[in-house]
């Protein structure tokens, strides 16, 4: 595995490629095992956060999938690209959309309880709960 360098521009695109995207990746790799990302890739998702750096050319139509998020993806091929805060500052972009995604480090894995039985990553790392996330990146209602 090499290291994404701080500050590298990385480039990716859709499976048909009517969609591509450069990138500035914040840290490592993520897990999601909530039902959601399990339902939207057909399994976990695997992405890294790259905040506001996101720029895109292509036909990209967005899900809200919570009051807080969105998720995007190519409105040609249907690719799961994107998941974004709607507030901004966070978007988790499909680490296999990049041209090269073995050079991200597993970082954590986050909806833990959400996890299915039929599988586990080897590894030790941060595993967070649904609500520990939630504390972290929902807005709070008050």
């Amino acid at each position: 595995m090499v290291e994404v360098k701080d500050g590298a521009r990385l480039a990716g695109r859709c499976l048909c490629g009517a969609v591509s995207f450069t990138a500035v990746p914040q840290g490592g790799m993520h897990a999601c095992h909530c039902e959601n990302c399990r339902r939207i890739s057909g399994g976990v998702s695997l992405s890294v956060n790259c905040g506001d750096s996101v720029a895109v050319d292509g036909p990209l139509a967005t899900y809200s999938s919570s009051e807080w998020a969105e998720r995007q993806f190519c409105s040609a091929c249907g690719s799961s690209l994107f998941w974004r805060l709607k507030a901004g500052g966070m978007t988790m972009v499909s680490v296999q959309a990049f041209d090269d995604p073995a050079i991200f480090a597993f970082e954590d894995e986050i909806y833990i309880e959400s996890k299915p039985a039929n599988y586990d990553f080897a590894g030790d790392r941060p595993r967070l709960t649904g609500a520990e996330v939630e504390a972290l990146y929902a807005p709070s209602e008050t």
